[in-house]
């Protein structure tokens, strides 16, 4: 389906679990799309975990950008489209996440939406070879708690586990989970089964 937001729409695929115990809306990095592996993956054991799974192709990337623009912007559509989303599933628990600026998005817009909670999939600490530009005060500012997956070989870096409810290194593994995206999938699945009951 299609929202409209005020900068463009964007694109929801949804897949459903039967009897639903929460809703996990997810999104994309900068330069990615939905089918990422790692996303893929999550959706995949989340649906197996009882999570109706959302997956929002936003509009800078339906208009074909690399670049998200604005924060601001790229938050303000976000939170009509998961408005949106909430108003079609209403009384379900929300989780948000995404990967890399997907993930940023989630933390920032956490209690805009009302989530319960936030996944962080590849969360960048900082832009490569620049830790002085810390992005930690996003992560820190989600107000919920905020599951992070990153790779002990990331760029872009790993957050320390004090700034999150959660944070799982994995060994071997980059910015784009490309060894094995299935373990990205359990990690969150287990978390959101732990959380849910």
């Amino acid at each position: 389906m299609e929202v409209m937001t005020p900068y463009g729409p964007a694109r929801v695929e949804i897949d459903e679990a039967a009897g639903p115990r929460l809703l996990l809306v997810l999104t994309h990095g900068s330069g990615g799309g939905v089918d990422a592996p790692d996303l893929l993956a999550v959706r995949d054991a989340a649906l197996r975990a009882g999570a109706t799974v959302a997956r929002v192709t936003q509009p800078f990337r339906l208009a074909g950008r690399r670049a998200p623009g604005p924060a601001a912007r790229q938050d303000e559509a976000w939170i009509d489209v998961v408005g949106g989303l909430r108003a079609r599933y209403p009384g379900l628990p929300l989780v948000q996440g995404g990967r890399s600026n997907g993930a940023r998005v989630a933390c920032r817009t956490a209690g805009g939406v009302g989530a319960a909670a936030v996944v962080a999939l590849a969360f960048p600490l900082h832009p490569p070879g620049r830790p002085e530009r810390s992005r930690v005060a996003e992560l820190r500012g989600a107000g919920v708690d905020v599951l992070v997956v990153n790779g002990d070989r990331d760029p872009f870096g790993v957050p320390d586990a004090a700034d999150a409810a959660r944070l799982v290194v994995l060994p071997g593994e980059g910015h784009e989970f490309k060894k094995d995206p299935a373990r990205v999938g359990e990690v969150v699945a287990e978390w959101l089964v732990g959380r849910t009951g």
